[in-house]
């Protein structure tokens, strides 16, 4: 999956995600107002079809859509391009220069670095 969402997309595939499968309107009743138009959501879910991020199927007179993407699944490729990008490809990099520039809390920390050491014993 090497494709990217705009925000606006993205936007629309967090209600998608959050509510499973919606239809344009039960979509646009969870965005934040000003509410955009009927035809302008439509369109977008339209292209995240051609995307393949979502699928629809009939129901009564209109559609309901739905993620054919995990949302976990976008985040770590995401993520993976943020650090391949930005940080030479370094988780490290990544957390050093987040503990720096956004102040995080001893507490933070230690929660990170428990749930980092929780995964490699898992594995």
């Amino acid at each position: 999956m090497e494709k990217q969402l705009t925000k606006a997309e993205e936007q629309l595939m967090q209600v998608l995600w959050d509510l499973e499968a919606a239809s344009v309107k039960e979509i646009i009743a969870q965005l934040p107002g000003p509410k955009p138009a009927y035809n302008t959501v439509s369109t977008i879910i339209r292209i995240l079809e051609t995307k393949e991020f979502v699928g629809h199927k009939a129901q009564g007179r209109g559609y309901v859509y739905f993620p054919l993407i995990k949302k976990a699944d976008y985040s770590n490729k995401s993520l993976h391009k943020i650090v391949d990008g930005y940080f030479e490809g370094s988780f490290k990099s990544m957390v050093s220069f987040f503990v720096k520039k956004n102040d995080v809390d001893m507490n933070e920390l230690e929660s990170i670095l428990k749930q980092i050491n929780d995964k490699k014993t898992e594995k």
